[in-house]
């Protein structure tokens, strides 16, 4: 099975990751160069002590406003989080995604298609738009628990269902709080200089990404169908 669908899909992801990587890199050797206090783990954490429940607040405000507008993906802040908060920044981060796809999710049931069809991405409407009819919460646990899946978006579209939202909520966070965890705990381990576990998490990462995108066709095509 093939990991890209083409040879223009394959030098597109290749592109895109090598802007990042190289945005990552210039990021790096700027804040060594000109703030070399921010790389400082116990500076950044006492910083944000100091600013006392506002720091937490703010970070699950950023967090739930990122699934709504979905700049960056949340498990990106979730690391985030765990570097400036420690372990109960996975907390922070839940509660922020919660809030984020609870106004998703209403605004979804509110407004309908339409409003679905202006944030959703074209191809991964058509794509997924009969998915939760077709699985029900069986593909939602799925999708929101794995890696590749586009869940900000699957979240706008199981809001056209007629599934509770209360219950959508519950299987999104349920689902996506181990990832979250994961995410924290490479966080805070980069803060605590714990380079073997922060590589091991991201290896074991590393390897379910490729996993589940080169088999999530067949994943999803193995998948019981609503009775």
């Amino acid at each position: 099975m093939r990991v890209f669908e083409s040879p223009e899909a394959r030098r597109s992801a290749l592109f895109h990751l090598g802007v990042v990587a190289v945005a990552v890199i210039a990021l790096g050797v700027a804040l060594v160069e000109y703030a070399p206090f921010v790389t400082d783990p116990e500076w950044v954490r006492t910083t944000v002590d100091g600013m006392g429940p506002y720091a937490p607040l703010a970070f699950i405000a950023l967090q739930a406003t990122q699934v709504v507008l979905a700049p960056i993906p949340g498990q990106t802040l979730a690391v985030v989080g765990g570097y400036l908060f420690g372990p109960i920044g996975a907390v922070y981060s839940v509660v922020g995604v919660a809030i984020g796809s609870s106004v998703v999710l209403v605004l979804s049931r509110r407004y309908g298609r339409p409003f679905v069809e202006r944030v959703v991405a074209g191809d991964v409407l058509d794509r997924f738009d009969t998915f939760v009819d077709e699985y029900g919460l069986l593909g939602l646990v799925v999708v929101f628990s794995l890696p590749t899946f586009p869940d900000d978006a699957i979240c706008a579209i199981a809001g056209l269902t007629s599934i509770r939202l209360r219950t959508i909520l519950v299987v999104l966070v349920v689902a996506r709080t181990p990832t979250f965890v994961l995410a924290t705990l490479v966080g805070d381990g980069l803060a605590a200089a714990q380079y073997r576990l922060v590589v091991g998490i991201l290896i074991g990462v590393g390897v379910s990404v490729v996993a589940v995108y080169v088999f999530r066709e067949r994943l999803l095509a193995a998948l019981p169908a609503k009775a």
